[in-house]
């Protein structure tokens, strides 16, 4: 699971880099919340989430994780054309983007729960004192 989530952060990244070269190159910023979002929630947030799954195994193997996964994965792409149709004058995609982005924030509640369920504080100390002397 994690490794999925890396590297589709890595394609966000991609988009986001490409989309804010031809935001600057033409300057038109009409889709800048679009390039925003696809930074925030592809890039960052799904490479966060991968890394904090590859730390810790027993979070990415449960059924919360696939579900968080899909419902994430499956919502941004909708959230993000509805925003960018809307702010290009398509008013009527609205409440897709508006659906997609309270889908996101679904998943995204999936995986807080994920985390409080399969990551206990003793866990967090014991990972953290490992990657300490792993790096000493």
């Amino acid at each position: 699971m994690s490794a999925r989530l890396i590297r589709i952060a890595a394609v966000y990244l991609a988009i986001g880099v490409t989309m804010g070269i031809a935001m600057g190159i033409t300057h038109q910023f009409a889709l800048a919340p679009v390039h925003a979002h696809v930074n925030l929630l592809g890039w960052a947030s799904l490479a966060i989430m991968g890394i904090v799954y590859h730390v810790y195994p027993a979070a990415s193997a449960t059924r919360l994780a696939r579900v968080h996964f899909w419902i994430h994965n499956i919502a941004l792409p909708v959230f993000m054309v509805g925003l960018g149709l809307a702010l290009t004058g398509h008013e009527a995609a609205m409440p897709v983007a508006i659906a997609g982005a309270l889908t996101v924030a679904i998943g995204i509640l999936v995986f807080v729960v994920n985390i409080f369920m399969t990551i206990r504080p003793v866990d967090a100390k014991a990972t953290l004192a490992q990657a300490v002397r792993a790096g000493a």
